[in-house]
């Protein structure tokens, strides 16, 4: 197609601009930074990574953070051995490519596109969802908490009738099939909400599944209608949805930051978690902060850990620790007790944290892509079918490159 460019090398004058901070990637979408005009989309060619039970992110086995910016991208390339003496090689280089990218990093519920995201791919994520549920099933017992999974069954159901409405050859019928999944999905993203709701306002541990799950059941139901080749209502059902998934991320992102963030930048996690990881979560937020501002918020929650370094402990999330999970002496676990286990799990709840972001991210960014489809008069089903014509696929690649012919304004 003339006014896409379809390549697995990501273009030079794209990597200078994200190392200089001018392009950043939000999601699956390459972005201006001021203007937010879209340079290109990243489509991935493999599943993304499946998400172990006990830890979301996989980023010890990585080895860098979910978002980039100009300084991460800068420490990641003098890894690389420096940004400019690797220019040339780009378009051979899928490696640096992705290492520009931090994409292999950035493990998610969902895939980088709405494209990738079938069916199949939900019905996959849901069983990865419904199974950590299970697995956490033993530990709420022991506080009495029940963790009710029936409407899992009636969510894999609609998934099970969209497939079918899809399948079939006449038009009326596909479409009264879809409309009854869509149905059947409206009523998931209401239950799911109330549960995430519970969830959140009990701090919960299982807040995060719930928030996945109801960010699977918008997109179902947005990928019924782009199946119909209804974008506009794609769009708006996707635009929804964002609303109501981000204040409840939101939220549950500052329940895991603890009373006390500094907690995340105590001397022991020097090697592990650093500021510009922290800086990444405020930007989130609010993207007008920097380092400093951040450093500026937690200075005084720094004096407060040397002083006080339990108190932080004592109003502990069981989003993060229970005490029922803390051996103790006879009158249950000490101040010690607590924080030492606290400190065992803080890094891996910061990931938990960028994943969730990162999963944010890509369910917004989705909007883009369905906003491209219908200012670049393509149906969706042809979206679908692009690939390079030309170009052979690389061995190990991972992502495609969707790039227009002129930065798009959407």
């Amino acid at each position: 197609m003339d006014a896409l460019t379809l390549t697995f090398a990501l273009a030079p004058h794209i990597v200078r601009g994200l190392a200089s901070g001018i392009y950043v990637r939000t999601g699956g979408v390459i972005q201006h930074a001021v203007t937010k005009q879209v340079v290109a989309w990243l489509r991935d060619l493999v599943p993304t990574p499946t998400s172990s039970p006990n830890n979301l992110l996989n980023l010890v086995a990585s080895g860098a953070n979910a978002a980039v910016t100009a300084k991460g991208l800068a420490d990641v390339n003098g890894r690389l051995g420096g940004i400019e003496n690797q220019l040339g090689e780009l378009g051979q280089s899928l490696q640096l490519n992705q290492g520009i990218l931090q994409i292999t990093t950035a493990a998610s519920v969902l895939s980088l596109g709405v494209s990738v995201m079938g069916f199949a791919v939900i019905a996959q994520r849901l069983k990865e969802l419904e199974k950590r549920l299970k697995q956490a099933e033993e530990l709420l017992s022991k506080v009495n908490r029940k963790i009710d999974l029936s409407f899992y069954a009636n969510f894999r159901a609609a998934i099970e009738l969209a497939v079918n409405a899809f399948t079939m050859t006449k038009t009326e019928n596909r479409r009264s099939s879809a409309l009854q999944a869509i149905n059947r999905f409206l009523e998931a993203e209401h239950i799911y909400t109330e549960y995430t709701d519970i969830e959140i306002e009990e701090q919960s541990q299982i807040a995060d599944e719930y928030l996945m799950t109801l960010s699977l059941a918008y997109l179902a139901e947005a990928r019924c209608y782009l199946e119909l080749e209804e974008h506009d209502t794609a769009l708006r059902r996707f635009q929804e949805g964002a609303k109501v998934i981000r204040s409840r991320t939101e939220k549950y992102v500052e329940i895991l930051l603890t009373s006390n963030p500094a907690a995340y930048l105590q001397p022991q996690f020097k090697d592990v978690i650093d500021l510009r990881r922290m800086t990444r979560i405020y930007q989130w937020v609010n993207p007008t902060l920097d380092e400093n501002d951040v450093f500026n918020i937690e200075r005084e929650n720094l004096f407060k850990i040397a002083t006080v370094p339990y108190e932080w402990v004592e109003s502990l999330p069981v989003a993060i620790l229970t005490r029922v999970e803390v051996q103790g002496g006879w009158f249950g676990p000490s101040h010690e007790d607590l924080k030492k286990e606290a400190d065992k799990r803080l890094p891996q709840v910061l990931e938990l944290i960028e994943s969730m972001i990162e999963t944010n991210r890509r369910f917004e960014a989705y909007q883009t892509e369905v906003q491209a489809i219908s200012q670049l008069g393509i149906s969706f089903h042809d979206w679908l079918k692009l690939t390079p014509s030309t170009e052979i696929k690389p061995d190990g690649a991972e992502l495609m490159y969707i790039i227009p012919s002129k930065p798009l304004e959407l």
